[in-house]
């Protein structure tokens, strides 16, 4: 029987990957991990790719191949690949016996048509996508422990899902106002691939908005939050920085409320959830408290109506809504602590 805590690492080129490695290699609980790319270009070690890590364990660096991943002792595989090499890898790695976080989009949704319709890719894992687990640890840490193929969640979707949840599972958000996403990210959410509009002179100074009611993450809020798409604006925006997600929710509550009782629920939805922070009503994150981190921070400020509340959403795009992430997921399922290796 393969054990979960030999890990393999498939895809550590990337911003990801890299943020991944980092953490795996400071987590007191699991063995040096197996980190495998395309291209190794003679390293045959991770430090010798990333220098920066030298000063952590030594890892071994090796040219990607199933055979070789499939008859290792790995248990477990993390994939930071794009959405069509996941789509290609998993169907293999489940065969083999081993358990795999995914970080792509390639199983976060139940049915094929979804992913075709917002990823405008070929679904040729059609039949395995009712074995993933959507891998949000604050919403189905029941489910993931038992989990043969684990679903990273979209960064933005994270951050959004995590605000609204606990307002929508309420019952508490008028069903006839549009709940507004407004959220903004550091550049390093679009990947390492070299791209005209991410060079430092498109990104420096400048601010824009992109993928308007075509983002690939709106999915994934609809399906977690319950929330009809006609009823949710998401618009994301690129931000100036490296790294971070500051989310900004307009909503209208069906009632009116006092700040207090806002409070209370989220507190009451996260309890034992180490990795969200709920900050006091009308005290608000900002991304210089997160970024680094593998914490969702959440606050609010609801308007003296009672029922005008803005929710601010804030996380690290490479951390909780990522690595850290697929680590917690890990952690999930080894039967450990979640926030093992992540504060």
């Amino acid at each position: 029987m393969r054990d979960p805590g030999n890990i393999a690492v498939i895809g550590v080129t990337g911003y990801t990957g890299f943020e991944l490695a980092t953490l795996l290699l400071r987590h007191p609980a699991i063995a040096t991990p197996a980190f495998y790319v395309r291209e190794s270009n003679g390293f045959q070690c991770l430090s010798q790719l990333f220098p920066q890590l030298r000063a952590r364990r030594e890892a071994p660096l090796r040219p990607l191949s199933l055979d070789a991943i499939t008859s290792s002792a790995a248990g477990t595989a993390f994939l930071a690949t794009p959405h069509e090499v996941s789509a290609e890898l998993v169907p293999t790695l489940l065969d083999a016996g081993l358990r795999v976080i995914d970080l792509s989009g390639a199983f976060r949704f139940s049915t094929a048509e979804t992913f075709t319709h917002w990823y405008k890719l070929p679904v040729p894992h059609a039949s395995r996508l009712g074995e993933a687990v959507y891998g949000l640890p604050e919403l189905y840490a029941d489910r993931i422990p038992k989990a043969k193929l684990v679903a990273n969640p979209g960064c933005y979707a994270t951050s959004v899902i995590l605000a609204l949840k606990p307002l929508a599972e309420a019952g508490i958000l008028s069903p006839t106002q549009n709940v507004i996403c407004d959220c903004k990210s550091g550049a390093s959410g679009a990947g390492k691939d070299p791209r005209r509009d991410l060079h430092f002179v498109e990104v420096d100074e400048n601010f824009r908005a992109y993928s308007l009611f075509s983002h690939r993450h709106t999915p994934e809020i609809l399906d977690h939050t319950g929330l009809p798409q006609s009823q949710v604006i998401f618009t994301t925006h690129l931000l100036p920085v490296a790294r971070g997600i500051l989310s900004t929710i307009y909503v209208t509550l069906a009632t009116k409320h006092a700040p207090e009782s806002i409070e209370e629920l989220y507190h009451r939805y996260f309890a034992g959830k180490p990795l969200v922070r709920i900050w006091p009503a009308g005290e608000l994150p900002e991304l210089q408290h997160v970024t680094n981190t593998n914490f969702c921070d959440i606050g609010f400020t609801l308007d003296s109506d009672g029922q005008r509340l803005i929710v601010i959403s804030c996380l690290d795009n490479l951390g909780k809504g990522a690595a850290g992430q697929a680590i917690q997921n890990l952690n999930l399922m080894l039967g450990l602590e979640e926030q093992t290796g992540l504060l």
